[in-house]
């Protein structure tokens, strides 16, 4: 069973046990894999190299919006020329915090840096959105709902999985967060 993370000696700690590293990795990959941008055969290497991405539209697929959102809301044209200009750079990070992940789960024992513990935060972060989406989360109540579920044992379709397996992030996520806070108090 999984422990939370918490602050020490060593730094922040957590322990996941294989199944559970497991389910994390599969989860990461598909994010990463959402996040992945389209190679494009015509594609200006300067272009690439600088984060331009003359030809992006607005993600269809909803998860994918909560992850890449518009920045200004009733401004398509305002928002649309941002996104040329930061969304790459945006999906690359996220990717590399979803690496930093799942470098992280080839060890038994989690053994975190500070630069480690910010990059988890993040990618579990956005595993968390994408769940979240699946699930249909829009507000407290919804989120309350789906924290109900608590029991391995009651998960009888994919819904109910989801539930499941977003409650287990949403706990490892505030675990790793009052760990990083408790690292910069004993800090400061």
């Amino acid at each position: 069973m999984a422990k939370a993370f918490k602050y020490g000696l060593k730094g922040i700690t957590g322990y996941l046990e294989p199944a559970e590293r497991e389910l994390l990795r599969g989860l990461v990959d598909d994010v990463i894999s959402m996040l992945e941008p389209e190679a494009r055969e015509n594609q200006d290497p300067l272009a690439a190299l600088i984060g331009l991405d003359m030809e992006v539209k607005e993600p269809k697929d909803r998860a994918l919006q909560r992850l890449l959102p518009n920045v200004m809301k009733g401004d398509d044209a305002g928002s649309l020329e941002f996104r040329q200009l930061t969304e790459r750079s945006l999906r690359e990070g996220k990717i590399g915090a979803l690496r930093a992940v799942a470098l992280g789960l080839d060890k038994d024992d989690l053994v975190l840096t500070p630069e480690q513990a910010r990059y988890w935060s993040m990618g579990l972060n956005d595993v968390r959105l994408v769940l979240a989406e699946r699930l249909d989360i829009r507000d407290e109540a919804d989120a309350d709902h789906v924290h109900l579920m608590q029991d391995w044992s009651q998960a009888e379709d994919v819904e109910s999985y989801l539930a499941l397996v977003y409650n287990f992030t949403t706990w490892l996520q505030e675990s790793l967060v009052q760990a990083m806070l408790a690292a910069r108090e004993r800090k400061a």
